[in-house]
């Protein structure tokens, strides 16, 4: 359906706009230092199954109703920085003795998953981006524009795995080493709950 050339093109981009400092690196980096580098992949897998649930709103035209409604837009985008904000609380509760290099149990990687998937899926700017980012790629003579847009979707979300999955090594190597240090887990949770503070309110001050 989509010529080789214009595929690679669309990977180079994918993985370049991967790359770019965002909510999603952040989220990825910050649960990987914390709790090593298990729980960085299960926050990641969220993240990228959340990819499908947009790819599929813009392939069959969901994104494009909450874009044009003002207030689809808003209650999304609100729910999304409300949990963020939560996020942000439950990270201050944390115990400060965090050891990132514990096997993490299957339960938690769960909760960490689920937690991936409801940010991502909760942000409309995603869903806008997707709406924009995937057209461009369509070959509108070479079949179903929709089952095209899902393709390159599901590319989009293998890419950004195995990036946000060789991040998620690099920095629970990284978390190994400083979080043995006496005293830096309430550092680290303060600086959680920082960066999931600050993304909620960007998110919740963010316009179409």
């Amino acid at each position: 359906m989509i010529e080789q050339s214009q595929l690679i093109y669309f990977i180079a981009a994918s993985a370049a706009l991967t790359f770019l400092p965002g909510p999603d690196i952040l989220f990825v980096l910050t649960q990987s230092i914390s709790q090593g580098k298990t729980a960085g992949i299960a926050t990641a897998t969220g993240l990228c199954t959340g990819i499908l649930v947009h790819t599929s709103a813009a392939a069959f035209g969901i994104s494009a109703l909450v874009y044009k409604s003002a207030l689809a837009f808003e209650i999304v985008k609100y729910a999304g920085a409300a949990y963020l904000l939560y996020l942000a609380w439950h990270a201050l509760k944390e115990n400060e003795q965090l050891v990132s290099s514990a096997p993490i149990r299957e339960n938690n990687a769960f909760a960490l998953y689920r937690r991936g998937i409801f940010m991502n899926v909760l942000n409309p700017k995603v869903a806008l981006f997707f709406l924009a980012f995937l057209p461009q790629f369509v070959n509108t003579g070479a079949g179903s524009v929709p089952m095209q847009m899902i393709f390159l979707g599901i590319v989009f979300l293998i890419q950004a795995w195995l990036i946000f999955s060789a991040i998620s090594v690099f920095a629970g190597t990284i978390g190994d080493k400083i979080t043995q240090k006496p005293g830096i887990g309430k550092y680290i949770k303060w600086g959680k709950a920082s960066i999931f503070t600050a993304i909620g309110v960007k998110l919740a001050l963010s316009h179409k």
